[in-house]
C-alpha cells in the first residue's frame, strides 16, 4: 500500500508539473519579470523594487520633457546654462575657501575608459548590422508574414511620428517602460491568460486571411526561378 501511495504521488507530481509546463506566458517568457530585464539595477529601477530610485529617475526624465518639450529649452541651452552653473560654483567655492577658512571642493578627474568606448561601438555596430541583415531577409521576399508584420509596425511608427515628435514618442515609451512591466509583473496571470486567447484569435483570423488572399498570389515566379 505504501509502494502503491508513493506512485500514484508522484504519478501526481509528474501531472502538475506538466499542466505547469504547459500554462501560456506571454512572448513565450520561461523566467520571471526581473530576469527577464537582466536582473540587476536596471531592473530594480524600472520594476520599482526601490521607490525612492524609480521615482527620482522617472522625475528627472519627466523634469527634461517638460523643459525641452512644453517650456522650449533646447538641448544646447541647458548644458551650456548648467555649465555655467556649476562651474561658478566651483569657481567661487575654490576662491572663497582660504577666506573662510575651509577646504577647497575636491574636483575629481574624470575621463572615458578606452574600453568602455569600444565595446559600447561594438555592441552598437553588432545591432545595426544584424537589423540590416533583417531588412536583407525581408526584402527578399523569403518571409511573406514578416514582410507584412514589419509594413504593419512601420505604418504605425509612421502614424505615430506623424501625430506626436521624437521627444514626447520617447517620454511616453518611457513612461510605458516604467508602468507596463510592474503591472504585468502583479497580475501576469490574468495577463497571460488574455494574451493566449488573443493570440489564438489572431492566428484563427490570419488562417483565414491566408486561405482567402496568400494563398491565391501566384508562385510560379519563384518556381522558375528554383528550377533554374
Amino acid at each position: 500500500m505504501h509502494a502503491h501511495d508513493s506512485s500514484s504521488d508522484s504519478d501526481h507530481d509528474d501531472k502538475d508539473s506538466s499542466v505547469k509546463a504547459k500554462i501560456f506566458r506571454l512572448f513565450g517568457r520561461e523566467k520571471p519579470v526581473h530576469k527577464v530585464f537582466g536582473g540587476g539595477k536596471p531592473a530594480d529601477i524600472f520594476l520599482w523594487r526601490n521607490k525612492k530610485e524609480s521615482g527620482q529617475v522617472l522625475g528627472s526624465v519627466t523634469a527634461i520633457y517638460v523643459l525641452f518639450e512644453l517650456i522650449g529649452y533646447h538641448v544646447l541651452t541647458l548644458i551650456c546654462h548648467s555649465l555655467i552653473l556649476v562651474l561658478a560654483v566651483l569657481f567661487l567655492w575654490s576662491n572663497a575657501s582660504s577666506f573662510i577658512n575651509k577646504s577647497p571642493p575636491n574636483i575629481p578627474k574624470v575621463h572615458i575608459p578606452e574600453d568602455t568606448v569600444k565595446n559600447i561601438a561594438s555592441a552598437i555596430r553588432s545591432e545595426i548590422n544584424h537589423g540590416l541583415a533583417i531588412l536583407r531577409d525581408i526584402a527578399s521576399g523569403r518571409d511573406l508574414k514578416k514582410f507584412l508584420v514589419v509594413i504593419a509596425g512601420l505604418w504605425i511608427l509612421s502614424i505615430l511620428g506623424s501625430s506626436c515628435n521624437f521627444l514626447t514618442l520617447f517620454y511616453i515609451l518611457f513612461v510605458l517602460l516604467f508602468t507596463v512591466p510592474v503591472l504585468y509583473e502583479k497580475y501576469d496571470d490574468k495577463v497571460d491568460a488574455y494574451a493566449e486567447k488573443a493570440l489564438h484569435e489572431i492566428k484563427k483570423q490570419y488562417a483565414v486571411f491566408d486561405a482567402k488572399v496568400l494563398s491565391k498570389i501566384p508562385k510560379g515566379l519563384t518556381k522558375d526561378k528554383k528550377k533554374a
